[in-house]
């Protein structure tokens, strides 16, 4: 499985993360290539992370690699949510792209691919124990910590685009 990740998107929406990256923005990046990196070591997957370079990047797409992650920094004048799409649209095995980007969610689930929000991402990183330092010291991660925001109704009810189909095939 691949994984592609908006990196300031997930490092924006993390709380933990946001604090290296108001030290300075190579921090919150240095900061979250070791997270995705004891994260990878766990769970075996190919991971990508994509930069902005856009503002202050260079004339072509720079790549890195750096603890057995892929790092691509877009090119001058192009966005990371530009390099998440064409990375997305050719991909043709299992990908999920973590961003909280609705542009890029939509793009996403148009050509059937999988994406995760930043905040789901994070905690899927806790449970993996990817990181013991999402957490102030003493704070002990329990099931209420893990539960994704916003869950209701019933946990085995089909989500609502499965239901809108299935009302649509039995009205044929």
């Amino acid at each position: 499985m691949d994984i592609i990740i908006d990196g300031y998107n997930l490092i924006r929406q993390s709380d933990y993360l946001r604090r290296f990256e108001r030290q300075s923005l190579e921090a919150g990046r240095l900061n979250l290539i070791n997270q995705l990196s004891r994260y990878q070591r766990i769970k075996g997957h190919k991971i990508t992370v994509v930069f902005d370079g856009w503002e202050s990047g260079g004339v072509s797409e720079e790549r890195d690699r750096q603890g057995g992650i892929d790092i691509i920094y877009s090119r001058r004048g192009e966005k990371a949510d530009d390099v998440i799409k064409r990375i997305a649209g050719n991909s043709s095995g299992e990908l999920i792209v973590v961003s909280s980007d609705r542009e890029i969610v939509s793009f996403v689930t148009r050509r059937s691919k999988t994406a995760l929000s930043s905040p789901e991402f994070e905690l899927i990183m806790m449970k993996a124990g990817a990181s013991t330092d999402f957490f102030p010291p003493g704070k002990k991660i329990g099931e209420e910590d893990m539960r994704p925001a916003g869950k209701k109704g019933p946990s085995r009810r089909l989500p609502k685009a499965a239901r809108r189909l299935r009302t649509k095939i039995t009205k044929l």
